[in-house]
């Protein structure tokens, strides 16, 4: 639907019964097809600056102090994730149980190179937090877990995986 002035108006229903009104107009739809378009072109003549999203893995940051581990998961590149946890660190702001750890323990953090390591790359999306928990679950019942990121509860199956030495043959097979 169109405004007197040109503009799109975009309404939405939501649970609630209520709506949510929104306006765009013509030039910055046309602005976003353009930019759109000049990114695909870039990136049919740059092959090589193409980022990679198949960076589907979990990861661990190891605090330089007290050698305690952190395990996440990420979608994007790790260096991406990385300059993410520090400027938690750095902003005084513990949105992370990493930066939690850095932040109450005053304790120091690395480079990329000496902190953080891939554990484990996914082939489907859907295993990502099922595996992370895992590792979890792993690095706390070896004590190497920060107590940050400690959740207490544990799965059974994990432990069973644990218990029986599964999990050596899963960390193992990258």
């Amino acid at each position: 639907m169109k405004t007197k002035n040109g503009q799109h108006l975009h309404a939405t229903a939501q649970k609630s019964e209520s709506l949510s009104i929104s306006f765009k107009t013509q030039k910055h739809k046309n602005h976003f097809q353009k930019h759109k378009h000049n990114t695909a072109k870039h990136q049919t003549q740059n092959p090589e600056k193409i980022p990679d999203y198949n960076n589907i893995e979990v990861y661990k940051l190891t605090c330089k102090t007290c050698n305690m581990s952190y395990i996440g998961q990420t979608c994007r590149e790790l260096t991406q994730r990385y300059r993410e946890r520090i400027r938690y660190i750095r902003n005084n702001d513990p949105q992370s149980a990493y930066a939690q750890n850095i932040l109450r323990n005053q304790h120091e953090y690395g480079t990329i190179t000496d902190t953080m390591t891939s554990l484990k790359p996914i082939h489907k999306t859907s295993l990502l937090i099922p595996c992370e928990q895992l590792f979890v679950q792993t690095y706390q019942y070896n004590g190497t877990l920060i107590t940050e990121q400690n959740r207490g509860e544990q799965n059974p199956l994990f432990q069973l995986a644990i218990d029986t030495g599964l999990t050596s043959q899963l960390f193992h097979n990258k």
